[in-house]
C-alpha cells in the first residue's frame, strides 16, 4: 500500500476519525485508525464498539491496501510535520513508513484483519435536517443529559418524530430541555435515543451550512450520513421519561423577562451562591419585579429587574447553574417562565411558538 496526500486533507480526516478510536483497551486494535485506499481515494475507519465514524478523502494512489495504526501516534505525526504533501507507505515486516519533506518515520502497523467492521445499518427510518440545525438543536440539549450511568437511557438525548416533527430531548433528573424542529418527512414516526457522548462527537464534527445529514435508524443502530464522513453508533435501551406528563401548560404564576438582564443578574448573584455550600439563588416575583438574592456566609447579593406579571406573586429558589445553562443558549430578547408552586419545576418558554422548552427543578428553602 503506498499513497500521497496532503497534510491539513489528512490531518481532518484524522482528527473525524480518531473520535471514535479507544484510548484505554485490552484490545489494542481498538486504538487503531483502519486506513483501505481504492482507486484515488482512502477511507479511514475508527470504531470503539460503541461508536464508529468513516470518512473518505481523495489522494493520489501508488498501490492499493489496507493498513491498521496507531491512532493518537499517527496523529500526532501528521499534526507535527511540516506543512505539504505526506506519503504513507507499507514496506515488508508490517512497518509503515510516513515521510514529508525532510521527516521520515517508521512505525509498527497491527493486522488490519483483527479490526471490527461498522455494524450495518439497514433501516426505512430515515429523515433529514440540514448540518446547522442538527448542530444548533444539540448544542441547545446536551447541556442536560445525565452525567452519571445510575439510568443509562437518561446519559442519551431522546429523537421522536411524529407528524413532520423532530423532538430532541434531555433529561438529567433536575431538568429537562426540549427542542423542536419541523421536517420533511411526515409519515415517520419513532422514538430513539442516542447516547449523548455520540452527539457531543457529532456536534464536533457537523460545520454550520445549510447542506442535508440523512439520519438512519436500525433496530439497534443510528446512522449519521455526512456525505464524506459516516458516524455509526449504538442506540440505548430503557425507557425515557414521558416529558409531555411534566411539561404542563398550566401556571399559577408566569413572568415575561429580557432573558439577557436576567442571564446577567443570576450569574452575578452565582459568585457568592457558589461559594456556599448549595446554596440556591432565591427569586421573589412581586407584581411589577423580580428580586434576585444570594446570601452565604462569605456576602449577600440582591438584584432586581422589571417583569410583566401574571397571576400571583411568588417566592421560589434554583441552583443558579441551572437557570444559566438554558439561559445562555437561548437567542430570543424575552421569554416567559411558568411557575405552579414554590415546590414545583419552572418552565422556560418562547414567547409564541413551542422551538423550545427548558424546565427545572426548585430548591425548597425555609422562608
Amino acid at each position: 500500500m503506498k499513497f500521497c496526500c496532503d497534510k491539513d486533507i489528512l490531518l481532518n480526516a484524522l482528527n473525524t476519525v480518531y473520535r471514535a478510536c479507544s484510548s484505554k483497551t485490552a484490545k489494542p486494535i481498538l486504538e487503531c485508525i483502519l486506513i483501505k485506499s481504492n482507486a484515488n481515494f482512502i477511507t479511514l475507519t475508527g470504531n470503539n464498539l460503541e461508536l464508529g465514524i468513516e470518512t473518505t478523502i481523495e489522494v493520489d494512489v501508488i498501490e492499493a491496501g489496507e493498513i491498521a495504526l496507531e491512532a493518537k501516534l499517527f496523529l500526532e505525526i501528521v499534526r507535527k510535520l511540516s506543512n505539504g504533501d505526506v506519503e504513507v507507505t507499507l514496506i515488508p515486516s508490517n512497518i509503515v513508513t510516513i515521510i514529508s519533506g525532510k521527516s521520515k518515520f517508521s512505525v509498527s502497523t497491527q493486522n488490519p484483519k483483527d479490526f471490527p467492521t461498522l455494524p450495518e445499518v439497514i433501516s426505512d427510518k430515515s429523515f433529514s435536517i440540514s448540518k446547522h440545525d442538527l448542530k444548533e438543536m444539540i448544542r441547545q440539549t446536551i447541556f442536560s443529559v445525565a452525567q452519571d450511568d445510575s439510568r443509562p437511557i437518561f446519559t442519551g438525548e431522546m429523537f421522536e418524530i411524529q407528524n413532520g416533527s423532530f423532538n430532541l430531548v434531555s433529561v438529567d433528573g433536575f431538568r429537562i430541555s426540549y427542542r423542536n424542529l419541523s421536517i420533511e418527512n411526515k409519515d415517520l414516526k419513532m422514538e430513539q435515543v442516542v447516547p449523548g457522548k455520540t452527539l457531543q462527537e457529532i456536534a464536533k464534527i457537523l460545520n454550520d451550512d445549510s447542506e442535508k445529514v440523512k439520519i438512519y435508524f436500525g433496530e439497534n443502530h443510528v446512522l449519521f450520513d455526512l456525505d464524506t464522513s459516516k458516524v455509526i453508533s449504538r442506540l440505548l435501551e430503557g425507557e425515557f421519561l414521558k416529558y409531555n406528563q411534566v411539561f404542563s401548560n398550566d401556571f399559577d404564576t408566569q413572568i415575561l423577562i429580557n432573558r439577557i438582564d436576567f442571564l446577567m443578574s443570576i450569574e452575578r448573584a452565582a459568585l457568592i451562591s457558589r461559594e456556599g455550600k448549595k446554596t440556591p439563588v432565591c427569586l421573589d416575583i412581586t407584581d411589577e419585579n423580580i428580586i434576585i438574592t444570594s446570601n452565604t456566609e462569605i456576602g449577600t447579593s440582591r438584584e432586581e429587574l422589571e417583569i410583566e406579571l401574571t397571576g400571583n406573586p411568588l417566592k421560589i429558589a434554583f441552583n443558579p447553574k441551572f437557570l444559566i445553562d438554558a439561559l445562555k443558549i437561548i437567542e430570543d430578547e424575552k421569554i416567559n417562565i411558568n411557575f405552579l408552586s414554590k415546590i414545583a419545576p419552572a418552565i422556560i418558554q418562547p414567547l409564541d411558538n413551542n422551538s423550545y422548552k427548558y424546565l427545572v427543578l426548585p430548591i425548597r428553602i425555609n422562608e
